[in-house]
């Protein structure tokens, strides 16, 4: 259950850092020769935000569930080649980071990434020690967009969901924090603001340097 306290939680992908255009990159190369060829804004609808599970199931349905996963793996070997030293944070995403490890407000990662790329990004990025848990959801009964990732999240720290806040940048991010009750900020960095506010962003951000989201964050966080 939900604790009573605050906190941060973050998606890692296209929030913490702009990374859609190597996963696209990524999927082409793997999928071109599967008979699907991805622009961004078809990725941004049917790939970005979702599980390697489900993709795999939509797009690979003629391969037995190994071959699927295996047809994923190498997609994921080839963005994390890509995104090799290719990392930068958002801009204003260390200063709020640090702001809220002086009001000690727990963060938590949640993420549809595999466990090997969550852990390249947040080390690329020298922010693994900032959060105190990493919740994947791949390793979950129901990744987003269902809210379990999200309330995985909020128990991890005892956090209360009306007392948060949430980043995401794809719908399906949304709907997974928002339906866990948490008020999400929605990062322009693939989709534009009315398709984030439509997915249930409370307001939408080019950057963590955004004035409308470091008001937001500073009235729901009480800085």
């Amino acid at each position: 259950m939900p604790g009573f306290g605050k906190a941060l939680l973050f998606d890692i992908d296209g929030t913490l850092a702009d990374t859609d255009a190597l996963h696209l990159k990524a999927f082409n190369q793997v999928f071109a020769s599967h008979g699907h060829v991805f622009d961004r804004d078809r990725a941004s609808k049917e790939l970005m935000g979702f599980s390697n599970t489900s993709i795999s199931e939509r797009f690979l349905p003629g391969h037995s569930p190994e071959r699927q996963a295996a047809i994923m793996a190498e997609k994921e070997e080839a963005f994390r080649k890509l995104a090799s030293g290719q990392i930068q944070p958002l801009p204003g995403l260390m200063k709020l980071l640090d702001r809220a490890d002086r009001a000690s407000v727990p963060m938590v990662a949640v993420t549809n990434a595999p466990r090997l790329n969550a852990e390249m990004m947040l080390s690329g990025l020298g922010i693994m020690h900032r959060f105190k848990a990493v919740i994947l959801g791949d390793e979950l009964a129901h990744g987003k967009p269902h809210p379990m990732p999200y309330l995985e999240g909020l128990r991890a720290v005892s956090a209360a969901p009306d007392l948060s806040l949430a980043f995401e940048d794809s719908r399906s991010g949304i709907q997974s924090a928002s339906g866990a009750g948490i008020a999400t900020i929605g990062m322009r960095t693939s989709l534009g603001h009315g398709d984030l506010v439509a997915a249930g962003a409370v307001c939408t951000a080019k950057a963590f340097d955004d004035p409308e989201l470091i008001r937001l964050v500073e009235g729901t966080m009480s800085w």
